[in-house]
């Protein structure tokens, strides 16, 4: 699904009214009745039982809540309508709908903070809209501001909250806070969903998204350039290679795991088994000698052998043999449990410029990159794939102080011809070529200890098996999350384990193959 940004909207709102003669009011009348209709799917009761609370700005957003507060009041609601700014600021749509309400008998009224009667009947209400800010809004709230106010109210009262087009305080082009945000229930955006409706504090603050057709003709939404996408359950199928009837073990790919020290034995472990349970043909795990009895008591299907160590950590002396085993396996994953002592990251360092496989970097192979990214640029030109988290994307560079993920993500694959993985809620992925893919499954439960060494196994697995690098890391994210929703219907989202993510991916299989 495409995401789209602020300017791009503007842009096609402008071809629909200029190119194709479509009235602008017509528009708005289209948007005002799926708010409306949105309104009326959350009401507990009848609606001459209820009360709507709608909040507008003067601009075309606020004409949106306008139109839509004429109509519920037609289908029975009572409705109060509070305009959060000058009136004689109002657009002329917005300015339209407003004569229209008027005719119906309900006024426009000027929103009062600290107005004890206006806030009692807001908080009454079953329902409240909020079409205060559109998608242009750019700078902060200003926290001593009327609009600073209706926000913070509309996040007070108990009825469900329903945003048009856009929660009011969320930037649509980075789905950062300019300073509040509305809590919405429900987004009812229009012709396509925004960037920060997926992304960064956006994501949470949105609510349930739901992206409704008013009348912009689909060939104009066609031509929209919108490098940034959200993946869906039709791009993890396709990340899912097709297995041939006649193959062997050797067909379906060969990955070499790299990592582990003493007191982290369980992420190499995690990452081979995921591997394994993904569909790779044959995985190898290469460990500190100090810990191979413990890994090959642990695994079954992978086959763990021991590595030179130094003090409980791998050593650059393993660097030979470990090179020796990469001419014969398709994917190197780097990282989980390694340790960050200077011979291993001696040893990282080592294997990044003298391997020409594809590698997939994580945790401490992430951490060995600090104060020395020139090595990931020895390898442009090769596949790597980074899946950091924020603290060790910000180890390697990457500065997320601007609230910008996918755009700051964008940046750094560009910049280092690289697939990045910026996990988090919503994971991102950025491809070299300045694609961005915005996961949309998982649940808190994935954020435990362990949850990106099954990734990282998941991926390098994929990867192995004949998918394309950007397809395998943003698939593999979404069929990570998929499995962490499967698991957390009977394990719970507290309950959730690693274990249990592995343990899913059959399933998610299984429903991405239809069967």
């Amino acid at each position: 699904m495409k995401l789209a940004t602020a300017a791009q909207m503007r842009e096609l709102d402008r071809k629909a009214i200029e190119k194709r003669n479509i009235p602008s009011i017509d528009l708005m009348e289209r948007a005002a009745a799926e708010v409306a209709q949105a309104a009326l799917d959350l009401l507990p009761e009848k609606p001459a039982k209820c009360r709507a609370a709608i909040f507008c700005g003067a601009g075309n957003n606020g004409g949106d809540g306008i139109g839509a507060a004429r109509l519920l009041f037609l289908m029975g609601l009572k409705v109060r309508v509070f305009l959060v700014g000058d009136y004689d600021r109002l657009t002329p749509d917005a300015m339209e709908e407003t004569g229209r309400l008027s005719e119906c008998g309900v006024e426009l009224e000027d929103f009062v903070p600290g107005d004890t009667a206006q806030a009692a009947w807001a908080r009454s209400c079953q329902v409240v809209i909020d079409a205060v800010f559109g998608v242009g809004l750019s700078r902060k709230i200003a926290p001593d501001s009327s609009f600073a106010a209706a926000v913070d109210l509309i996040n007070q009262c108990k009825g469900a909250v329903i945003a048009a087009d856009i929660a009011s305080g969320v930037e649509a082009d980075t789905g950062r806070v300019l300073g509040r945000s509305v809590k919405a229930d429900r987004t009812v955006t229009f012709s396509l969903p925004k960037i920060g409706q997926f992304t960064g504090d956006g994501a949470v603050l949105s609510g349930r998204v739901t992206v409704h057709d008013i009348g912009i003709p689909a060939a104009l939404i066609r031509e929209v350039p919108c490098p940034v996408q959200t993946v869906e359950a039709d791009f993890a199928r396709e990340a899912l290679p097709p297995r041939k009837k006649d193959g062997h073990k050797g067909d379906f790919g060969k990955v070499l795991v790299v990592g582990g020290s003493v007191g982290y034995t369980g992420a190499p472990y995690l990452a081979a088994s995921a591997a394994v349970r993904s569909g790779c043909g044959l995985v190898y795990l290469g460990v500190p000698d100090s810990i191979w009895p413990v890994e090959a008591a642990k695994c079954t299907s992978a086959m763990p052998f021991p590595l030179a160590d130094r003090r409980g950590s791998l050593s650059r002396r393993a660097l030979p043999e470990l090179l020796e085993r990469l001419e014969d396996c398709g994917v190197l994953a780097l990282g989980p449990g390694l340790g960050r002592r200077a011979s291993t990251r001696q040893l990282v360092w080592d294997l990044l410029q003298q391997t020409e496989k594809p590698v997939v970097l994580d945790a401490d192979g992430i951490n060995a990159l600090e104060g020395h990214i020139d090595i990931l640029d020895s390898r442009r030109g090769r596949v790597t794939i980074l899946t950091p988290h924020d603290g060790e994307f910000a180890r390697i560079g990457g500065d997320l102080s601007q609230g910008d993920r996918a755009g700051t993500a964008r940046a750094f694959a560009r910049e280092h011809g690289c697939v990045l993985v910026l996990k988090g809620h919503r994971t991102v992925t950025a491809g070299p070529e300045g694609n961005v893919l915005v996961n949309t499954t998982g649940n808190s439960g994935l954020a435990k200890g362990g949850s990106g060494d099954v990734l990282t196994g998941l991926i390098a697995s994929l990867l192995a098996q004949g998918a394309s690098p950007v397809m395998a890391a943003a698939g593999g994210v979404w069929i990570h999350g998929r499995a962490g929703d499967l698991a957390a219907e009977t394990q719970t989202e507290y309950g959730l384990t690693p274990e249990d993510v592995i343990a899913a991916f059959p399933r998610v299989c299984l429903e991405l193959q239809g069967t």
